[in-house]
């Protein structure tokens, strides 16, 4: 079986960002290790199961232009939920910025949300 298993997502600052995708967004924080550069290796998922989030701080000006704004102001990431109403009310409660209000589609129940930084998701209960 193949599937991809972390993707990178360029961050401003580790804590902050552990903060919200943990807090806001309801996420583990699956591994936070030192270094030997300074860095650290830090992995959010959202479950037990699915692809997680590598939280690489960025470390130069190009890396930081790109903090915010990855996928060229697109939707770039999608986070399915088994229950759209609950997490989007617990999103909401603890935040997030959604760009609009639930709308619901042939394929499912969705929302565009962004994240601290400004990188836009949806939320998505896939119809059944």
């Amino acid at each position: 079986m193949r599937r991809i298993a972390l993707v990178t997502l360029v961050v401003d600052d580790y804590d902050e960002a552990i903060r919200f995708y943990t807090e806001a967004l309801g996420f583990r924080l699956a591994e936070d290790a030192p270094r030997p550069d300074g860095s650290r290796w830090v992995v959010v998922t959202p479950g037990d199961q699915g692809t997680g989030l590598v939280l690489a701080r960025a470390k130069d000006d190009g890396q930081r232009a790109r903090v915010g704004d990855q996928t060229g102001g697109r939707v770039g990431f999608f986070l399915h939920t088994d229950d759209f109403a609950r997490d989007h009310a617990r999103m909401v409660a603890a935040g997030v910025t959604f760009l609009e209000e639930p709308r619901h589609e042939p394929y499912g129940s969705v929302a565009v949300f962004q994240d601290l930084y400004g990188n836009r998701w949806d939320l998505l209960q896939p119809a059944v």
